[in-house]
């Protein structure tokens, strides 16, 4: 397997683990959006900081129009998904709109085709077939008995487009900068992004302790600063498609927490679709010939 696909695999493995922090921020008293500021602020200070002692050209735009790729990836990409994302879990519940989150991948090789030339192969299209039914069999979307309203599909199919922009605009951004900056530019326009909605005042006051502090850190370094390093180092050895379905292991981590972090039960739709994404996500990790050195 191919450093840049394990990369990518790593990336979303550290997602995944994201459900133990969340727990944590919960039990503080933070929401959802207050939770995502919070960890995304953390890992702005611990990028600026580094590098700021360690490779401080490293903060320069070669142009100040290039400020626009981190505006996409931070703001546009990180903070509108996220927003999207828990607003869907309160119209849908976390299920459905797990489920809509995961479009992504399809977002991606639509959107990859004419703006990169990726080719809509019939293995990326199985894989994305295959990841679409697993993700609704782990988050029990697919079980049925679910009414749920256009509004709530719409919003969810909006985290789904966000959470497929960080690889369109990261790839454009590659072009011109380090992962290390993508990355660095990108937590802090997230933070940004999401500041205005997370009541600043109140989400400050709830970190009590220094435990509390040290748990800030450790989910902004763990699943923000290190995955999308990750990940946005990976987009540099493969297509943004086939990044996209690599990334899909996130939901089947997060299960895995909750079987047996969390103690909750496995059920055989939750060991499905677990099956199903690593399957896909095999089939992704060879690229095709033809694509190898694009």
């Amino acid at each position: 397997m191919r450093k840049p696909v394990m990369m990518i695999a790593a990336a979303g493995v550290l997602w995944g683990l994201l459900s133990l922090f969340f727990r944590f921020f919960t039990e503080l008293g933070m929401d959802a959006i207050q939770a995502v500021c919070i960890r995304n602020s953390a890992a702005a200070v611990l990028m600026a900081a580094v590098l700021a002692v360690k490779s401080p050209g490293s903060l320069r735009l070669k142009r100040p129009a290039h400020i626009l790729y981190f505006v996409g990836t931070g703001m546009v990409s990180l903070a509108f998904f996220n927003v999207c994302y828990f607003l869907c879990i309160e119209l849908a519940g976390v299920s459905v709109a797990a489920l809509l989150l995961y479009t992504a991948p399809a977002f991606v090789m639509v959107l990859s085709a004419p703006l990169f030339g990726e080719r809509m192969s019939a293995r990326k299209l199985g894989a994305l077939a295959l990841t679409v039914l697993g993700c609704g069999c782990v988050t029990g979307a697919l079980g049925g008995g679910v009414s749920v309203s256009w509004k709530a599909v719409a919003i969810g199919l909006g985290s789904g487009l966000g959470y497929a922009l960080y690889t369109i605009f990261g790839k454009f951004a590659l072009r011109d900068y380090e992962s290390v900056t993508i990355t660095a530019y990108t937590v802090l326009f997230a933070a940004l992004g999401t500041l205005p909605l997370s009541r600043p005042a109140e989400m400050l006051a709830m970190i009590d302790s220094p435990k509390a502090a040290l748990l800030c850190v450790a989910s902004g370094l763990f699943c923000t600063v290190a995955p999308y390093l990750l990940y946005t180092k990976g987009l540099e050895g493969v297509e943004s498609g086939q990044a996209a379905i690599l990334a899909t292991v996130e939901p089947v981590v997060a299960a895995m927490v909750g079987i047996f972090v969390f103690r909750e039960t496995a059920t055989i739709g939750k060991l499905t679709g677990i099956a199903l994404i690593l399957i896909s996500i095999l089939m992704m990790s060879k690229t095709d010939k033809t694509t190898q050195n694009t």
